[in-house]
């Protein structure tokens, strides 16, 4: 181990965070309580290796012996996501990385689609999207004009773009009280403007569906469109989401949010 209760020496891997960017995060993650066994292992190293696994894409048992072990790494991850660390980590880190930006805090605009990713062999929720032949998962994410995601839904992909649109809307109820506009693809035309009505009646929240060019038959960038896309871009350079692995879609929305986190951190701190 490379650092052993905050003696650092030198950094293993290149997943691993650097000072910087570890600086940011300590305050973001639980504390030991100062009460009960002390933990073995620093959460810098634990944080490191549960990065090592999103960024690697290898399975949990195969964490390199100079890491924690993996029993203890799985069970960080599985408390924290629990505890809700994780998102909350992730939108501390938007809130910073928008004002780092130049923009404000709480975005007026979002853009809304769907990435349908296959599924290992392991149990848990799955389906089959009859559109793009896929049979696994379907996440569902809406972005900010930056592209950093703002909710994030994982779905059987046998859920509609609309129905999968409805779970992650809800969270509008709650935050987000800024946002005003939202661009989606022709996939959420129809029902789903009939039920955001009562948004667009008490928060002045519409829906504009960014279609093709009837005449387009070759591959054009959208307006918009290209934002979110771009965000399915950078979660597939982590290796871990390429393919869905984990048995509960709970874990996947957690893996997301990790990476998400670690590519906002080497915004901040390069």
């Amino acid at each position: 181990m490379w650092f052993e209760l905050g003696m650092q020496t030198k950094q293993s891997y290149p997943s691993s965070l650097t000072d910087e960017q570890w600086n940011t995060l300590q305050n973001l993650l639980p504390k030991f309580r100062g009460f009960g066994r002390p933990p073995r292992h620093h959460r810098r190293a634990i944080l490191d290796a549960i990065l090592y696994v999103a960024c690697g894409g290898c399975s949990w048992r195969m964490l390199p012996h100079d890491l924690a072990p993996w029993q203890t790494v799985y069970g960080y991850f599985r408390r924290w996501r629990q505890q809700g660390v994780w998102q909350t980590t992730h939108d501390v880190l938007v809130l910073t990385l928008r004002l780092h930006s130049g923009k404000k805090s709480n975005p007026t605009a979002g853009i809304l689609d769907s990435q349908s990713v296959k599924i290992a062999d392991q149990a848990g929720p799955r389906g089959f999207d009859a559109g793009k032949k896929i049979n696994g998962r379907k996440r569902h994410v809406l972005v900010d004009t930056l592209g950093l995601i703002l909710a994030v839904v994982v779905t059987p992909a046998s859920i509609q773009d609309r129905e999968g649109a409805r779970l992650l809307l809800g969270f509008l109820q709650h935050c987000f009280s800024r946002l005003r506009v939202i661009w989606a693809d022709g996939g959420y035309a129809g029902q789903l403007v009939d039920w955001l009505w009562p948004l667009r009646h008490d928060r002045r929240l519409r829906l504009e569906i960014v279609r093709r060019g009837a005449d387009q038959r070759r591959f054009r960038v959208l307006p918009k469109r290209w934002i979110v896309e771009r965000t399915f871009g950078w979660l597939m350079k982590y290796r871990r989401l390429r393919c869905d692995y984990e048995q509960l879609t709970v874990n996947s929305e957690a893996m997301i949010y990790i990476a998400m986190t670690r590519l906002m951190l080497r915004r901040i701190h390069p």
